[in-house]
């Protein structure tokens, strides 16, 4: 098959050379289970560990292999003559996205889901899964990793042409310009067009809540039941049926990685993703008279005058508010819990003034014994 097939292109070529030495083992993960990573050669898949020295140097998650990364591999002998070794994983090689989001929970750290994406299925079902709010929060993640985002909506079968034009509509009246293909497991319209959309030697994810058909989409796609599915409630919702992230190879070429469903989405510390994604607000607030200002009270200001004449939807407003109240408080956690690090790691370098003391009277301890 080979590794260009698998997305490797000369930007990740550039890196081979200085990262991976002359033998250039280079691999994709395409899946990690249970601290079991699956990468693939371009010729076969098979499983790669992770020696201590890597767990060692590692500071963070972000600096363990994740799904969609290219590394370089290390062959290892075993002394067995019937067993053809081990591969080892040495290096990652640099990643041109990284998909992320903010653990659940009051943890600063990041949840890495995958990484080197080009294009981001956000998937919704149209009859009671979507919401333009979490929509908005879905494109923060994706901008913020700087992925192309389309939204997919599925089962369209359950809904009439109409309600599902005006849930298009709420999205352009929300200021959202992202390309929305709409589609049915069930009937099978849409599919082809999300097929001719799709381009070989891309990569392409999933992202959306438990129950809205991924993995009955990435079984349509594959041409075959490799992912297994459950039925439907009587709603049309679907169950939670995914456990791990999995980089697939289509007929088409391309690559596409299944997500666990999520239910909880919270961002972490943004920037390029809340300026794409809220760039019309951003824009109106040029337009105030203060550079500084609130938007609560002040004078000749743009957003407030917006709001009031309705030409600024109030609750894209607060939505915005919201997560850059998020992104601020998780920035503090983290600045705080860094240096809580750094203190305790110092600390076991440079010994307490407690220490300090029972050192000394150690030493002149010592010194009146030697007199003696």
């Amino acid at each position: 098959m080979g590794l260009s097939k698998l997305g490797l292109d000369r930007w990740f070529k550039n890196h081979i050379h200085e990262l991976c030495g002359s033998k250039k083992n280079i691999a994709r993960v395409v899946a990690i289970d249970r601290g079991r990573i699956m990468v693939h050669d371009g010729d076969n898949e098979f499983s790669a560990e992770l020696l201590g020295n890597f767990f060692y140097a590692a500071e963070s998650a972000a600096k363990f292999p994740c799904v969609g990364d290219w590394v370089c591999l290390k062959q290892h002998d075993d002394d067995s003559p019937d067993s053809a070794g081990f591969a080892s994983i040495e290096r990652i090689l640099p990643r041109k996205t990284l998909l992320k989001r903010k653990t659940v929970g009051y943890n600063e750290e990041f949840q890495i889901l995958a990484s080197n994406i080009d294009v981001a299925f956000i998937v919704m079902a149209c009859h009671y899964d979507f919401n333009v709010r979490k929509l908005e929060r879905f494109l923060v993640m994706i901008h913020e990793a700087h992925i192309e985002p389309v939204l997919l909506f599925t089962k369209t079968d359950l809904i009439s042409p109409e309600a599902l034009q005006r849930l298009i509509n709420d999205i352009r009246g929300a200021d959202i310009h992202i390309q929305i293909l709409a589609i049915s497991n069930v009937s099978g319209d849409g599919l082809n067009q999300l097929r001719q959309f799709i381009q070989a030697k891309k990569t392409y994810c999933l992202l959306g809540s438990s129950g809205v058909g991924k993995s009955t989409l990435m079984n349509q796609l594959l041409g075959k039941d490799s992912f297994a599915t459950q039925a439907v409630s009587d709603s049309g919702q679907g169950k939670h049926t995914t456990v791990r992230r999995h980089l697939m190879l289509l007929k088409q070429g391309a690559m596409l990685i299944d997500m666990p469903g999520m239910r909880e989405l919270a961002v972490a510390e943004i920037k390029d993703g809340i300026e794409v994604s809220f760039s019309d607000i951003l824009e109106l607030a040029q337009n105030c008279r203060f550079a500084n200002c609130s938007h609560n009270s002040e004078p000749d200001c743009a957003i407030s005058a917006a709001l009031a004449n309705h030409t600024l939807n109030s609750e894209h407003y607060k939505n915005y508010l919201k997560i850059q109240k998020e992104s601020r408080h998780h920035q503090k956690q983290t600045l705080f819990v860094e240096k809580r690090r750094k203190a305790k790691n110092a600390s076991r370098i440079a010994p307490t003034k407690t220490q300090q003391r029972k050192q000394r009277k150690q030493v002149i301890t010592e010194d009146e014994q030697n007199q003696s």
